[in-house]
Order: C-alpha cells, then sequence, then structure tokens
C-alpha cells in the first residue's frame, strides 16, 4: 500500500507561482511513475504532469513551459512548479503513482489551488 500526502495548495494571484510537494510512504520512484492531475468543478480529472521510473516527463499542453515536474529521491517527495499561474489553473490538484507493471494506482487526497485576484 503506497500514501501519498499532498500539500503548497492555496490562493495565489494570476501570474504568481506556487510549489505542490507530494511525499510518498516509501522509496517508490524506481517503480512507480508519478503523476500530477488536477480536476476543476464540473471538469473530469485531467493529467497535467508525469515523471516515469525512468526520469521522462509529459506535461498536458495547456501548462507546458509553465508547470515543472521533479523529485526528490533522498526525501520520496515529488515537486510540481507551478508558475505564470492563470485563474483557469484553479483545481484540486492530485498526486498520483501508478506501477510500472503490475497496474496498481494510488492517489493523495488532493490540495486545492485557487487563482484569483
Amino acid at each position: 500500500q503506497v500514501q501519498l500526502v499532498e500539500s503548497g495548495g492555496g490562493l495565489v494571484q494570476p501570474g504568481g507561482s506556487l510549489r505542490l510537494s507530494c511525499a510518498a510512504s516509501g522509496r517508490i520512484f524506481s517503480f512507480y511513475t508519478m503523476g500530477w492531475y488536477r480536476q476543476a468543478p464540473g471538469k473530469q480529472r485531467e493529467l497535467v504532469a508525469a515523471m516515469t521510473n525512468g526520469g521522462s516527463t509529459n506535461y498536458a499542453d495547456s501548462v507546458k513551459g509553465r508547470f515543472t515536474i521533479s523529485r526528490d529521491v533522498a526525501k520520496n517527495t515529488v515537486y510540481l512548479q507551478m508558475n505564470s499561474l492563470a485563474p483557469e489553473d484553479t483545481a484540486v490538484y492530485y498526486c498520483n503513482a501508478a506501477h510500472v507493471g503490475l497496474g496498481s494506482n494510488y492517489w493523495g487526497q488532493g490540495t486545492q489551488v485557487t487563482v484569483s485576484s
């Protein structure tokens, strides 16, 4: 069982920055693809950014050039640096861990990001 705990959400003005953190319960990065998803009110959950166990990354077109996913293996933590935030980035952001072979999937509890003036 993998436990994921997100932090770092909050209220920020348009153009501002936030860094989200997702602390995992153990050394899982070698076996899991880590992802950040978001869900806005009335919309489906969507992938924002992901990092494979090998370190490859991919991003939603809407966040390319503004968001960066990274990880600290020693701290068992994955981050999402979000710059140039816009109101349309407002959502609950979720951390996800997907096992590369077994198909098991784990979610964090989510953290609210609100971009508003």
